[in-house]
């Protein structure tokens, strides 16, 4: 079988899950999904956030889509476990926060976890926060201005580093020892959060980690392909050419739904 993989994000944030997918997996086509007509999910309710969602997946599927990747947070936490049951024929990976691991790799008993209210608010943290932070204590910070950054394309600036830090300074002054990018967007914003943090947080981002699954759920059928990677966005089409080639290196055609 020669189906694709569709990975889908409100914006351009989901390119960090998709270039870890293109490196596991490069032989799988791909095809990409950019809601940014919507974009931000954070603030918004999920019943909001799954009809926007349940729309791309019917998109993705008609594109050949075989496995579903929910490369977002605030997605996965409003759609993931309903789409499993609307669609029990497709392998749908979502992604939590990634707070197991800095449990485990933790010194000071305190993680931060960078996220965005709709993730926040999620059944899917909750259950996290149950099964994986006994005996830690969790400071989640709600940080929606950073997918804004990474959507307009703000890196490297003293602007940029001082939102950075009005996130972060509380979580460095509680001694959190390990922040949990829980955001897709956020791991581009690597290189300023290591400026504003001076190495005192190590920066956990699960974007490795979902490419593995894919991998784990991939059906047995599917087989390599030469065809294309295809992108897509429901918002500019230049705007999200120019963030896929500074973001992950990839110049290609864009093309908007019709």
């Amino acid at each position: 079988m020669n189906g694709k993989i569709g990975v889908f994000d409100s914006g351009v944030g989901g390119l960090s899950v998709l270039r870890e997918i293109h490196r596991l997996l490069p032989n799988i086509p791909t095809v990409y999904f950019a809601d940014q007509k919507h974009v931000p999910y954070g603030p918004r309710p999920h019943a909001q956030i799954y009809g926007f969602v349940r729309q791309v997946v019917e998109f993705l599927i008609e594109q050949g889509a075989e496995v579903i990747v929910l490369a977002c947070h605030a997605g996965s936490a409003a759609s993931l476990y309903p789409l499993r049951e609307a669609y029990p024929h497709i392998p749908f990976v979502g992604i939590e926060p990634a707070v197991k691991p800095a449990s485990i790799a933790t010194k000071s008993g305190v993680i931060g976890v960078l996220t965005t209210q709709a993730t926040a608010d999620g059944e899917l943290y909750r259950k996290v926060l149950t099964q994986f932070a006994q005996g830690v204590r969790v400071i989640t910070q709600v940080a929606p201005r950073l997918v804004e950054l990474v959507e307009a394309g703000i890196f490297g600036t003293d602007e940029g580093k001082h939102i950075i830090a009005d996130y972060l300074d509380p979580l460095m002054a509680e001694g959190a020892d390990q922040l949990v990018l829980a955001c897709t967007h956020f791991p581009f914003l690597t290189d300023d959060i290591v400026s504003v943090t001076q190495n005192t947080m190590a920066l956990i981002d699960p974007g490795l980690a979902v490419a593995k699954q894919v991998q784990r759920v991939l059906p047995a059928q599917f087989v390599p392909s030469d065809a294309p990677h295809t992108y897509f966005t429901s918002g500019d089409a230049l705007a999200f050419a120019k963030a896929l080639k500074i973001l992950i290196g990839i110049t290609a055609p864009i093309q908007t739904p019709t």
